[in-house]
């Protein structure tokens, strides 16, 4: 490189520097400062419980930020086979896997009729589907409990989704997940182009088809986003769980998380609950860390058509 060419990169990199520090205004430096103590708020927390995870008890009530005399992988495997996370962890996977997709078949055909096909009483439906969002599951506990319960009581399949049973846990993670999923998944639908879906019904093709061959794979963007959010919030669900499972067999990961750090009072195992904690948060880091660019681009997809 010549010193006239360096001369040149290093001038154009001086002036790029100055036009990013003149386009930066107030609102855009609180805005990156607002950014950068959330950003802090959250990875701290989490970094302080993969590190306590690996400790014993007297450093994690000593130093909080020392690092560990010894890196203590027994602590998961206390958590996994004497605290039974290992089955706990299990059962929240089988849970999740079926109520999400439930939640994306059923959602993704609610949302398409509402977006893509005007009847009388759309707007109602919508708006009814909608207010869910309104109502916090705190307040439907004991009411839900009993509907559960009433499930139990119906011929043949009864057993199979009432109280203390997964499939029974599903429909309300499929009931409670559909407002937002049919919200989300509606507007995107309506941003959709039609072209493709006419000329699919022009050669013969059925509602049903294209659906699910033209119109779910040009929607793929917003599909993975709310999937990603469902598994998330199915995967962290505490209340309904510990109201409709009670026997400990059926329980899900929460659940199991909260006996450890409940079960001998003053005198539990905070070791084996961190490591537990890390084992509930790791899958779903990988999870966010793998669809990242398409979370991100299923949000703005809809904001820029």
């Amino acid at each position: 490189m010549t010193a006239t060419t360096a001369w040149t990169v290093a001038n154009s990199r001086k002036l790029a520097r100055q036009e990013s520090r003149r386009r930066l205004g107030p609102m855009a430096i609180l805005s990156h400062v607002a950014l950068l103590l959330w950003t802090l708020l959250t990875v701290v927390p989490i970094l302080w419980t993969f590190l306590a995870s690996v400790k014993s008890e007297d450093e994690i009530f000593g130093d909080a930020w020392s690092l560990p005399s010894t890196l203590r992988w027994d602590n998961f495997a206390r958590a996994w086979e004497q605290a039974h996370i290992g089955q706990y962890m299990l059962n929240s996977v089988i849970v999740v896997t079926f109520s999400v997709f439930g939640t994306m078949l059923v959602g993704s055909m609610a949302a398409y009729v509402l977006a893509r096909y005007p009847f009388r009483g759309n707007r109602a439906v919508y708006l009814l589907f909608v207010s869910g969002l309104a109502f916090p599951v705190y307040m439907a506990l004991t009411p839900l409990f009993f509907v559960v319960q009433n499930m139990g009581n119906v011929p043949l399949i009864g057993p199979l989704i009432g109280l203390n049973t997964h499939a029974g846990l599903v429909l309300v993670y499929i009931a409670y997940s559909m407002p937002f999923t049919v919200f989300f998944l509606a507007a995107f639908f309506r941003t959709l182009p039609t072209a493709v879906a006419e000329a699919a019904m022009v050669d013969g093709a059925s509602h049903t088809r294209v659906f699910f061959q033209i119109m779910l794979p040009m929607a793929r963007p917003g599909l993975v986003s709310i999937t990603i959010f469902n598994i998330l919030g199915q995967w962290n669900q505490y209340q309904l769980p510990l109201v409709l499972l009670q026997e400990r067999d059926k329980w899900v990961l929460t659940q199991g998380i909260a006996d450890i750090s409940t079960a001998a009072g003053y005198d539990q195992d905070w070791s084996a609950l961190f490591a537990a904690l890390t084992l509930a948060i790791l899958p779903m880091l990988v999870v966010y860390t793998v669809f990242q660019r398409q979370i991100q681009s299923g949000l703005t997809a809809g904001a820029l058509k």
